[in-house]
């Protein structure tokens, strides 16, 4: 039998056991590197949104005083305005939290509102959060087939035997 390293054999339970709890310690830290992992794959991941105003950014605006282009230049054009009558300016943000597999959730909205009058000066100023909002269902009018079941080209292909001759050479 071949001598190794201090007189003892190849393959005796000292080399062995040295051998299995090098193997027993990789292994422990591979197990925990992956848990490790899994669980930093799971922490949630936050994002933010559009832009809205701090509070000290609108103690510049004056009600009564400030006009809309003076309005632009303390706080910046918002990302929405009034759609019916362009008498306001809102600015959005929301901040959204994505965890693993799971659909994103609002965790935070703020809504910032200048509302103008006719002649474009400030009238107001509100904020609004979260807690103040709603969910507006939006109705699609759209016109539906009478047609059921049947395509385009089959409606349009389908009239092609449909035809006589008599029909054609009737006045």
């Amino acid at each position: 039998m071949p001598v190794k390293g201090k007189g003892r054999p190849e393959g005796t339970g000292e080399n062995m056991a040295s051998a299995g709890s090098s193997m027993r310690r990789i292994g422990l830290w591979l197990a925990g590197a992956l848990v490790a992992g899994a669980l930093a794959a799971c922490a949630p991941v936050y994002r933010n949104h559009g832009y809205v105003p701090t509070d000290d950014e609108l103690a510049e605006v004056q009600v009564g005083a400030d006009s809309r282009d003076s309005v632009a230049e303390k706080l910046g054009r918002p990302s929405a305005e009034g759609l019916l009558n362009d008498e306001g300016w809102f600015y959005v943000q929301s901040r959204w939290r994505h965890y693993g597999a799971k659909e994103p959730q609002e965790i935070d909205r703020q809504v910032v509102s200048i509302t103008f009058d006719n002649g474009g000066t400030v009238q107001n100023i509100e904020r609004f959060g979260l807690d103040r909002g709603e969910v507006v269902v939006l109705s699609r009018r759209v016109t539906e087939s009478n047609i059921k079941g049947i395509g385009f080209l089959r409606q349009l292909l389908g009239n092609l035997g449909r035809f006589r001759a008599d029909q054609f050479l009737q006045q």
